[in-house]
């Protein structure tokens, strides 16, 4: 459906847009304070009066003036983050101004500029979509995939938030690319910038009640935060915009202003002029599915069921959040914990209220302390739970229990529930280019699929018919796109950020480096006996944001310098512990002095199936720190095996230089090849 879309009120705010908007001295007047304070809850059958207790809406002072962040005056001043960004699409520059650059965040877009290029700057934008549970139609995908070939660099990156990231665009053409994927059914609307991103829910189509309700929740959530004020499409569309009908309890809850939450008559009714003060993650799953790293977001959403698996209402978990900055102990990540239950009709409402709290209360001096996190680190979780009451309506019920988080992958082939099949594919670092790229998209194309994106960077493969599942495993094997059993187990939870060389906060390799980093710590694993099905959760940022959730993993590379990392230890596989720094500035080189003695450490001490992560927590970072020093190379006992691939030189000589093009030892692409033949001969013959 296309409609038009605040036509009116923007023509007769972009004449002058600096006039607009009156001077913002913080969100709420005293009286609406005390209003808050005062309001008495109401049940929730009176919500749809919309009575108003109190007004949040900007006001004017005289007398007080707030310290604010730069990026809280572009927002101010933009008219509801058009201007100057209408202006800047109109030159012929390369690149966008200050304050343009901060407000097409909003739109799902980054500028940025190769930063190993010498001399004048060649700029270009990184566009994120915005994909509710990673869903994402044949006809979007294939949309996305020519995009990358016409106007990107040639690859599409799965987002450890399941979207996708297409890199390269010029500014020439952000419209053309912006206006063909709101056009085939897709969005970037929010993915970046102060407001709320792409909801997380289980990407796995199981049929399953409470898997159909985590994935309705978190479109439910993604559609109610969503901007109203029609800037997105004013730009991009001209105006137009292209909208699926919400369902109506979606509808009620955005306009519903019974406890204060609403700015009235304001275009954007939850955020104002200011949005948020920083971004806002919120993820949705089921019990012990951890697939989503739920203690990682703001808003933890888990369904909760009775006996015989009927949904009831969801526990919330508040408060977390992975971003920090080097030297600077006042930052840190931090997991969520628990808030409390609502009934499930009260979900969106008890959402609502607590990004209202946030939006209130949270700093907008100080962008590095302006994450939720910190608002209830200073204020504790019950002074929070109180004021996010006042805009609920009434109290959160206790939480409840849920059994043990595990982490899953979705990887290979499984049952959806319904007669059909999906597959999950393992995709290294996210990142879809060359053969892998033009297989996918032949599959998706010729059987007419829809696909998933996981949070873990992977993509699932729906509504496969059993017919079709012997000659897509073939296809895709032939094409070095593996079952998971042939994929190395370090590879299959790893996952790394972008990075250098477009990131214009990466102090160091990520995405680039990981592959030869986990070559060496399988070397390592092999040096001190440590079997090949045995594998540690490994992540790495090129800087301390946590983009790649470092600080979850049992072994977490946290970019500190040129070629340098933080090492964090002591998360673990069902990514609830947050791990801990354990040395700083190592160098890339030296990454052997470490590791080795704390796996081959691990090996030697460890209790029955302890992970690498509960091992490290369980010894501590002192004896760890002293073992490290004290390292002098690990008890070689005599192999029983010895596999020799190679019967002459001259083979030998061919298959290095070979895997020299490939950053590889000759052994290492040797297996490979042979492990991609017995696939590919197994997955012709089987079933």
């Amino acid at each position: 459906m296309t409609t038009s879309f605040g036509a009116a009120t923007t023509s007769a705010t972009l004449k002058d847009p600096k006039l607009q908007i009156p001077s913002f001295h913080g969100l709420r007047s005293a009286s609406a304070s005390a209003l808050a304070r005062n309001a008495l809850p109401l049940p929730s059958s009176t919500r749809s009066l919309s009575i108003t207790r109190a007004v949040s809406t900007p006001v004017q002072s005289e007398t007080t003036t707030v310290k604010r962040s730069k990026v809280e005056i572009f927002k101010e001043q933009s008219n509801f983050i058009r201007y100057p960004l209408n202006e800047d699409m109109l030159t012929d520059a390369p690149n966008i101004s200050e304050a343009a650059t901060q407000l097409i965040k909003f739109h799902g877009s980054y500028q940025q500029y190769n930063r190993e290029e010498r001399g004048s700057r060649s700029y270009s934008f990184m566009i994120r979509t915005k994909n509710p549970c990673g869903k994402v139609s044949n006809q979007l995908y294939l949309t996305m995939d020519d995009l990358a070939d016409q106007f990107g660099i040639g690859t599409l990156r799965l987002t450890t938030r399941q979207t996708f990231q297409l890199h390269g665009v010029l500014k020439k053409d952000l419209k053309t690319v912006m206006g063909t994927i709101i056009r085939n059914m897709g969005s970037t609307l929010g993915a970046c910038g102060d407001l709320n991103r792409n909801v997380l829910a289980p990407a796995a189509p199981l049929v399953r009640k409470d898997y159909l309700l985590a994935q309705e929740t978190a479109e439910n959530i993604a559609a109610l935060l969503s901007p109203q004020s029609g800037f997105y499409y004013d730009i991009w569309v001209d105006g137009e915009k292209f909208l699926s009908s919400e369902p109506p309890e979606v509808v009620q809850a955005r306009n519903d202003n019974s406890h204060g939450t609403n700015f009235p008559d304001s275009p954007e009714p939850i955020y104002g002029t200011q949005f948020l003060p920083r971004k806002f993650k919120i993820a949705v799953t089921v019990p012990t599915d951890n697939s989503v790293d739920i203690l990682t977001n703001d808003i933890g959403v888990v369904v909760v069921t009775d006996e015989v698996g009927e949904p009831q209402g969801f526990n919330i978990y508040v408060g977390g959040g992975m971003g920090r900055t080097h030297r600077m102990e006042t930052t840190f990540p931090r997991l969520a914990e628990p808030l409390g239950y609502v009934p499930k009709e009260d979900i969106l409402y008890a959402v609502k209220a607590i990004v209202v709290t946030q939006r209130e209360n949270g700093r907008r001096d100080d962008r590095k302390y302006s994450r939720m996190k910190y608002l209830i680190s200073s204020w504790g979780i019950e002074k929070f739970k109180s004021v996010a009451e006042q805009y609920y309506g009434k109290k959160f019920e206790p939480f409840r229990v849920l059994p043990e988080w595990e982490f899953k992958s979705y990887l290979g082939w499984h049952e959806q529930g319904d007669g059909k099949l999906f597959y999950g594919l393992h995709v290294d670092n996210g990142r879809i280019g060359g053969k892998m790229k033009k297989t996918l998209r032949e599959v998706i194309e010729k059987y007419n699929l829809n696909v998933r994106i996981t949070p873990n960077q992977n993509i699932i493969l729906t509504d496969v018919r059993a017919a079709w599942k012997r000659p897509i495993t073939t296809t895709l094997a032939q094409a070095g796109l593996l079952q998971p059993r042939y994929v190395d187990p370090l590879n299959i939870t790893a996952m790394a950020c972008p990075a250098f060389p477009l990131c214009p906060l990466a102090i160091t390799e990520a995405e680039r480096g990981i592959p030869n980093i986990l070559k060496r710590i399988r070397a390592v694993f092999d040096k001190v006996g440590l079997r090949y099905s045995q594998s540690v959760v490994v992540r790495i940022t090129g800087c301390p944001n946590g983009c790649a959730r470092p600080y979850m993993a049992e072994l977490g590379l946290v970019g500190d310098g040129p070629n340098s990392y933080q090492i964090w230890l002591g998360g673990n596989t069902k990514q609830t512990s947050l791990a801990r720094s354990f040395m700083d500035k190592v160098k890339l080189h030296d990454l052997e002095k470490v590791l080795e003695p704390l796996f081959y450490y691990w090996k030697q001490r460890r209790q029955s199936k302890e992970s690498f992560g509960d091992f490290t927590n369980r010894i501590g970072f002192d004896k760890l720190k002293e073992h490290v020093e004290k390292w002098e190379g690990p008890v070689v006992a005599p192999s029983r095996h010895n596999l020799k691939l190679f019967a002459d030189k001259e083979t030998y000589e061919a298959m290095d230089e070979l895997a020299k093009l490939q950053n590889k030892s000759a052994h290492q692409l040797a297996m490979e090849i042979i492990r991609n033949y017995v696939a590919s001969n197994q997955n012709g013959k089987s079933e």
